[in-house]
């Protein structure tokens, strides 16, 4: 797939990096990723996985805009108020680069169809508020066998972490699998800190996609921002893991 004259211009900066070059950004433009969550996590990450061009965002959320997301969630404006998430974030994507493609799901993600919302898609950014569905999300990416980019916040702190199918522990093996909540309390949090994990989680997908650098594969990052200290920490495999299994104990997913 060849660069365009006006992908040559818009991403020289980035193709001047020894590590991405015209062959890493033709891989960023043909790859998909999707993007489960239109929020704070996913707004930092969205914003640079389509400035850095890669050629296929899917946004899933079924939420809509509310003035109390706009202290974090910068994919959105006052004048978005009452608009679905998806569709706001479609609208500022497109315009930011209209050289790559944005679609939308409006839909609530459940066991049942996270195949058919990720059809396609060769990584899972993990931009959700309730750890229910972040499992969810971590069981679809070993069935899909896609990688999954995982981040969480709350208040000044933020974690990320990424999860490669059949190569490193997976989210159920850092913590046992909740058990189905009813109430989910709202999660203080200034938006710098999505803005930080976010834009690790966008990080983490640009060298998956172009394979360079280390991924945080078996560690966890762990953000305060109110020391200002990033630390990671190690994550083995669980043995008899419910999601990753298979891939530990060497079977087939």
């Amino acid at each position: 797939m060849t660069l365009t004259k006006r992908e040559l211009q818009r991403y020289d900066r980035q193709i001047r990096i020894p590590q991405i070059g015209t062959e890493g950004q033709e891989k960023l433009k043909k790859a998909c990723i999707g993007i489960a969550g239109a929020g704070g996590l996913g707004s930092p990450a969205a914003l640079y996985l389509c400035a850095a061009g890669v050629g296929k965002l899917v946004i899933i959320d079924r939420d809509i805009v509310e003035t109390g997301n706009l202290n974090r969630q910068i994919l959105h404006s006052q004048a978005d108020e009452g608009k679905p998430k998806a569709v706001s974030a479609q609208e500022i994507l497109t315009r930011l680069n209209p050289d790559i493609r944005v679609e939308v799901r409006q839909a609530e993600i459940t066991p049942d169809n996270t195949a058919e919302l990720f059809s396609g898609c060769h990584g899972i950014v993990d931009a959700l508020d309730s750890l229910e569905t972040r499992y969810v999300l971590n069981q679809a990416a070993m069935d899909l066998g896609i990688p999954l980019f995982h981040g969480a916040v709350n208040g000044f702190e933020g974690q990320a972490m990424t999860v490669i199918p059949g190569q490193s522990a997976c989210l159920c093996c850092l913590y046992k699998e909740p058990e189905r909540k009813t109430d989910r309390p709202l999660i203080p949090v200034i938006g710098v800190t999505p803005g930080v994990i976010g834009s690790v989680q966008a990080a983490e997908a640009i060298k998956f996609i172009i394979g360079r650098g280390n991924l945080l594969t078996n560690r966890l990052l762990r953000y305060d921002g109110l020391a200002m200290t990033f630390h990671d920490f190690g994550i083995n495999p669980r043995p008899g893991c419910s999601h990753c299994r298979s891939f530990t104990e060497g079977g087939t997913p």
